[in-house]
């Protein structure tokens, strides 16, 4: 092999690569945290918007019970993780793009998209109900109803013409109503902040009454699917995953909506003449969600206690943190508009449960991310 020397005929010898996990222990650190977060980042399913979700309606269920300091520290705790979530995504996004892609056809794991539409409106409701911020409120709503175009009609396309195609057990859960929540978010924030719209506000309220009732067929097509797979499949614990409280979670935000719409019916001439229309509609919405409740109790003993079936911590747990939240502040606004102030008693009770179990969940979360650093430091031992 010929050696290479420089002008004077002196050997050179080739200075050696640097290494990002031996150059220093700083260079070292920094790669382990790229690597564990490339491997959270891969698998970050799009649902995990639900905790966004969950923390915003707990936050606005204490706030109508009476905790405003709870209220107010969910706030900003949501604050914080609403922007982390935002910049785990797009850091996802710029890693793993195929993967980012991919999931908008998968039957099981697209419809978790929804979740960010539904937690950008959740946001918006928290700032305009404890803090009256009708400005920053309108502004989540707009990105909200963009969200909600891109996510309605892209996810349900690319499932549409998708070629290979799950069988209806393997393909449908009650994560697919999430695409009922959101639409559902968006009519809360916007009847929320319709005052804003000024001269429009009568229109605004039209539109935010389409999206209820689109909300509502939305609810009947997918639920008919979800009970049909209920019935009618082999159930496995396994297979009963935490999303399908959003079954109750859907009505419940359904009823939210429409309490949101008759107090607001003022500002439209045509809701105050469907007044007898919304109340009745809302509380078929109500007592929808009711019935749920005791289904969904009585499968989770089935699920955990009968079939021995683990409780771990997953970010779809979320997914039952919501509607829990969600019937608490739908039943508090109910018991306003229809004048049953019995229903407050069952609202504040409720109320206590979604707290205690946003607590254990939160508590859950907290480990994951605990774990996250102690992958980081197994990293970097194993590269040093």
């Amino acid at each position: 092999m010929q050696q290479v020397t420089d002008a004077l005929g002196t050997p050179k010898v080739a200075a050696p690569l640097a290494s990002p996990f031996v150059a220093s222990p700083r260079t070292g650190w920094k790669a382990a945290l790229l690597r564990v977060l490339d491997d959270r980042a891969k698998k970050l399913h799009p649902a995990y918007f639900a905790m966004v979700m969950s923390t915003g309606i707990v936050s606005i269920a204490s706030w109508l019970v009476g905790y405003p300091t709870i209220a107010r520290t969910l706030l900003w705790l949501n604050v914080l993780l609403f922007g982390g979530l935002l910049a785990f995504s797009a850091f996802r996004i710029v890693r793993f793009p195929r993967e980012f892609v991919a999931d908008w056809s998968d039957h099981q794991r697209g419809v978790g998209f929804f979740t960010i539409v539904a937690s950008t409106c959740v946001v918006g409701t928290q700032h305009v109900t404890l803090r009256g911020d009708l400005v920053l409120g309108r502004q989540l709503w707009w990105v909200g109803l963009v969200l909600w175009g891109v996510c309605m009609y892209a996810i349900f396309t690319a499932l549409t013409v998708r070629d290979a195609k799950p069988t209806l057990p393997n393909g449908i859960n009650g994560g697919w109503l999430v695409a009922v929540v959101a639409t559902q978010s968006v009519c809360v924030l916007g009847t929320n902040v319709s005052s804003a719209f000024g001269e429009g506000r009568a229109s605004a309220l039209f539109a935010m009454l389409v999206f209820w009732l689109s909300g509502g067929m939305l609810y009947i097509w997918t639920i008919s699917l979800i009970f049909y797979r209920y019935t009618f499949f082999r159930f496995l614990p396994s297979d009963l995953m935490p999303p399908y409280w959003i079954n109750m979670g859907a009505m419940a935000i359904s009823t939210l909506a429409g309490t949101a719409l008759i107090k607001n019916a003022e500002g439209s001439p045509l809701l105050v003449s469907l007044l007898p229309f919304l109340k009745g509609f809302t509380l078929w919405y109500w007592a929808t969600a009711t019935w749920w409740i005791p289904m969904l109790v009585i499968l989770a003993v089935w699920r955990h206690a009968v079939k021995r079936f683990p409780i771990s911590y997953d970010p779809l747990y979320w997914g039952a943190v919501f509607p829990l939240g969600m019937y608490t502040a739908c039943t508090f606004q109910l018991a306003t508009v229809v004048g049953v102030p019995q229903l407050t008693a069952i609202a504040q009770r409720f109320g206590l449960v979604a707290i205690a179990a946003w607590s254990l969940a939160f508590a859950g979360f907290l480990r994951r991310i605990l774990s996250v650093a102690v992958a980081v430091r197994r990293e970097h031992a194993a590269a040093s």
